[in-house]
């Protein structure tokens, strides 16, 4: 074999062996360690001096891996050089302890790969390189430990101790693997032909060359500047050798690496041998080196160049001339002084080959009883029997029970974690210990329940102390545990329900299931089966406002727009409060256990009064379903559109003298312009179509509420609108206002409306009058005729008198702690001095958009805003030839928010009556409620359009 080789490729190859060796024993040789970058001081520099042969190139072979996890970017390999004369077979371990195998590894992670995964590769590739190094210590007699300076490294205490650890787990795979062996049975016992010798074999650098400036030039010591001292005995490097074994020894035996039982041990050292060299450094001409070990070894040496040997005589003498140390890579002359000459590394190795070669084995058991252990000399055929089998196993997986094996022998890689993975070892405790500090801040100030923000918080607070205390490559690790651990927590008994009140509020139990039609809540189930609760209560009036009464926080619109006002309520352990006109308070206790079902507002209060109901959902089917959401949900261009329309509608013109009715602005003497989108004129303009115009869908209804996104066809099972009479116009009294409780004083009065009827000339208005001479035709006294100033003077011709029938508009506000007032105009709160002493007219709340919300003239004493909500409209509709048209529109929020209108629009409210609209107490679409504002945010955007109402008289005005 001339030139090197990968292990495996050399077990593959069929290697023709000399006939005069074939059938002597093989000594292996295994070399491992570390190297430096210098040129020259690799481990297979070792094997060209110590083969005389110029076997791998002087700055390094181009290695290629054998697998086992090696790859490009850095793995481990092993190669072979069968030396046949010799009868030494090297095997020298290439791994990411060499330097240049290291910058390879370096470059491959360079690309930004996270430190856990950095940490996981290095960790992988000392476990193959402890596999491979356990492959050498199962196959070789003599191991050699090349290290790049001349202090011991102790981390190779604890790579030892793990190899050993290994190997006896993995001791009953690897005689699976090789119990088909052609070798003695305790090879096959121990999966090694013997315990192997292992020797060290250091680099002298810096201060500590012999010829540097710490040492004198010819070995011996020189003080600076001192006497000379009596010459020792032994040479400074033949003293560092001796410190170095004391040193390695006690180590070892301290750390139970060596016992006295040599058998027993991964490894074995000499009792009498010398086991550590020290070599000199690479010198800086390496050229010169060679040319010197050239002359040496072509130098004959005495008495050889007359001896003339023949037959089996010069085979033995050739065999002993290859043995012997021809090379010295070092001075080897003796000292000035009487010291002993430093023997050089061949020699010192061969002393320990011709152990192996000459079959006497070592004896390396210490003690009183010391043990002998086994050793054989196998042939190069029965060693790569072997040697193949535990590749296969060991190395690269093979098939079929060698791939079992392997696959098994992998899983008992973990035994090293304990062992080499010290910086995991520290992370781990680390992270163990901050965990529990972590825990504690996330645990600190909480409620028993509380809802995902909270959570959330308390959890970036958890990892901010995490953070300052854990470290290391556990870390993302042990952060995941503090996560999954506090959602853990979270989830067992103390999560709050998520679930949120059509007013923004938090339900106040755990989590929890909501009961099924017909089913009653259980607090003991897990988790509990409750309706939501906020815990907020308000107070409300009914549909025509002669009655307060408080209300839970809704979470659904049913409850918040319909059943409260119109079935009855399942009220829990809380009192009902009634307020009626006489302002007496009814309490009513309820059971704490059993649930009362009390008769609300609507049959107390609303049940017998004359209104208008809104069209609902009728349906056809047994099993209705609601519509899907697909086309349901507005968007900002659906939004547009519709102002697009409204401004349409705006720019409209109208065509007096081709209608029967007149818009509210001309009966203020306005153009039609004043009335924005809603001022409509003649009957053959086109107008918005209704949903009453169309047949509504009977087999699917809509789960919301009506706006300007849903789909066309689609009406709601109820409607979250009321339009009640409360009597003739006669029963409200603009003195007094409205008698209804919960009214701030002075707030409780309409707004005066005066709508022009007609308009005529004098003599008409003489015609008209009676002329029977009954009381109707005398002037009353005191009393100055229309038109008339001072009873002077007639009106003249084409003068004329306008007919104006009185009706009374009011926006009425109401908070959450039932205290109601009306609206004088926008954001203004109406405040009558006195009975009948209100003299804003109605025109500036009909002309422009009414705040939904408007801050409550009561304020609490927190710093927390109240705000009052637009509830309900009163309309006093008089006895005339008049037709006033509603039309509410409401957008509760800024865009692309919808608009909000009942279930039927354009609605004509029959005369002489006191209607009253109540608007939804809350606002829901698709894609959820419409929140009330919060405290930063404008009011400007919660509006009611303009336009809600019109007034058209019942002919066109003369020309």
């Amino acid at each position: 074999m001339t030139v090197p080789m990968t292990v495996g490729s050399l077990l593959l190859s069929d290697l023709i062996e000399d006939p005069l060796y074939k059938d002597e024993g093989l000594c292996v040789l295994g070399i491992f360690g570390k190297s430096a970058m210098v040129p020259g001081s690799a481990k297979e520099s070792l094997i060209n001096a110590l083969a005389d042969k110029h076997v791998f190139p002087l700055f390094g072979p181009d290695v290629v891996c054998d697998g086992g996890g090696g790859d490009s970017g850095g793995g481990s390999s092993i190669q072979a050089y069968y030396s046949q004369e010799s009868r030494v077979l090297y095997l020298v371990l290439t791994s990411i302890y060499d330097n240049r195998q290291l910058l390879q590894a370096c470059e491959t992670l360079s690309a930004g790969i996270a430190h856990a995964d950095a940490h996981e590769f290095w960790k992988g590739e000392e476990k193959q390189h402890c596999l491979q190094l356990l492959y050498l210590f199962s196959l070789c007699h003599v191991l050699l430990l090349v290290h790049p300076s001349c202090s011991f490294d102790v981390t190779y205490d604890r790579l030892f101790r793990a190899l050993d650890a290994l190997r006896q787990k993995a001791l009953p795979l690897l005689r699976a693997a090789i119990k088909d062996s052609p070798v003695s049975k305790e090879w096959k016992m121990n999966c090694r032909p013997c315990p192997p010798r292992l020797l060290f074999v250091f680099q002298l650098n810096g201060a500590l060359r012999v010829g540097g400036s710490g040492l004198g030039g010819n070995g011996t010591d020189t003080p600076g500047g001192g006497a000379s001292e009596k010459p020792k005995k032994h040479s400074p490097r033949r003293r560092l050798q001796h410190a170095l074994e004391d040193q390695i020894y006690r180590i070892f035996r301290k750390s139970r690496v060596l016992t006295n039982q040599s058998s027993n041990c991964l490894f074995t050292v000499p009792a009498n041998q010398a086991f550590v060299y020290v070599v000199a450094g690479p010198d800086e001409d390496p050229v010169g080196s060679l040319l010197a070990q050239l002359r040496a070894n072509c130098a004959l040496r005495d008495g050889d160049a007359n001896v003339s040997v023949s037959g089996p005589r010069r085979y033995q003498q050739m065999r002993h001339s290859c043995r012997q140390p021809s090379f010295h890579v070092e001075s080897s002359s003796l000292c000035a002084g009487g010291q002993l000459v430093d023997t050089t590394l061949k020699e010192f190795l061969w002393q320990h080959v011709e152990l192996v070669l000459t079959r006497k084995g070592f004896d390396d058991s210490v003690g009183r009883n010391p043990q002998p252990s086994h050793f054989e000399l196998p042939t190069y055929s029965k060693w790569a029997q072997v040697a193949y089998r535990l590749y296969q196993v060991m190395v690269e997986s093979g098939e079929d029970e060698s791939a079992e094996i392997a696959a098994k022998l992998q899983g008992q890689l973990k035994v090293l974690d304990g062992f080499l993975d010290a910086d995991a070892k520290f992370s781990e405790n680390r992270c163990q210990k901050a965990l529990p500090l972590a825990h504690s801040a996330y645990q600190s100030n909480l409620p028993h329940n509380y809802t995902t923000t909270v959570h959330k918080n308390q959890l970036a607070q958890a990892l901010r102390v995490y953070s300052q205390h854990a470290r290391g490559v556990a870390f993302h690790r042990y952060a995941v545990q503090l996560h999954e651990d506090c959602y853990k927590f979270w989830s067992n008994g103390h999560q709050l329900c998520e679930e949120r009140s059509l007013t923004d509020q938090h339900c106040v139990h755990k989590f929890h299931l909501l009961p099924k039609p017909g089913e009653k809540p259980e607090m003991d189930r897990n988790p509990p089966i409750l309706h939501h609760n906020s815990r907020g209560r308000s107070t409300s009036a009914c549909n025509c406002g002669r009655k307060q009464a408080t209300r839970e926080d809704p979470f659904d619109i049913q409850s918040a727009n319909y059943e409260f006002y119109q079935v009855s309520l399942s009220c829990g352990p809380n009192l009902l409060l009634l307020q009626g006109s006489s302002s007496r308070l009814l309490k009513v206790s309820l059971l704490p256990v059993r649930f009362l079902c009390f008769q609300m507002l609507e049959e107390k209060c609303c049940g017998k009064l004359e209104r208008i109901h809104f069209p609902v959902f009728q349906p056809s089917t047994p099993d209705p379903a609601p519509a899907t959401n697909e086309g349901t949900r507005p968007t900002e261009s659906g939004t547009s559109g519709e102002g697009e329309r409204l401004k349409e509608k705006e720019t409209a013109g109208h065509t007096p003298g081709d209608s029967t009715s007149l818009s509210l602005a001309l009966s203020l003497g306005q153009s039609t312009d004043s009335l924005g989108p809603y001022g409509e004129g003649a009957d053959g303009q086109e107008k918005r179509p209704s949903l009453v115009d169309r047949q509504a869908s009977t087999v699917e209804y809509l789960p919301g509420m009506l706006h300007s996104g849903c789909p066309k066809g689609l009406l709601p099972k109820f409607s979250s609108w009321s339009l009640v009479k409360l009597g003739p116009a006669k029963a409200y009294n603009c003195h007094t206002g409205l008698e209804q409780p919960g009214f701030l004083p002075g707030s409780a009065f309409l707004l005066l409306w005066d709508v022009v009827i007609r308009c005529r000339s004098e003599e008409e208005a003489g015609l008209s009058e009676p002329l029977d001479g009954g009381p109707s035709s005398w002037p009353v006294p005191n009393k100055t005729l229309p038109g008339k100033r001072g009873g002077g003077g007639g009106l003249g011709r084409g003068r004329r008198r306008d007919d104006v029938a009185r009706a009374f508009v009011g926006f009425e506000y109401e908070d959450s702690r039932g205290r109601r007032f009306l609206s004088s105009g926008p954001d203004k709160v109406m405040k009558a001095l006195g009975p009948g002493s209100v003299k804003e007219p109605a025109t500036r709340v009909l002309n422009s958009d009414m705040p939904l919300y408007i801050p409550s003239p009561t304020q609490g004493r927190g710093l927390k805003p109240h705000y009052a909500q637009l509830a309900r409209l009163f309309i006093v509709v008089p006895d005339a030839p008049l037709e006033i048209v509603l039309n509410p529109q409401v957008q509760p929020g800024p865009p692309p928010c919808p608009i909000f209108h009942p279930e039927q629009t354009e609605l004509v409210l029959p005369p002489d009556g006191l209607w009253v609209l109540r608007f939804p107490y809350a606002y829901v679409t698709e894609r959820g409620p419409c929140y009330p504002p919060k405290e930063n945010q404008p009011l400007a955007s919660y509006r009611v359009l303009r336009g809600i109402l019109r007034a058209n008289t019942a002919s066109s005005p003369p020309q």
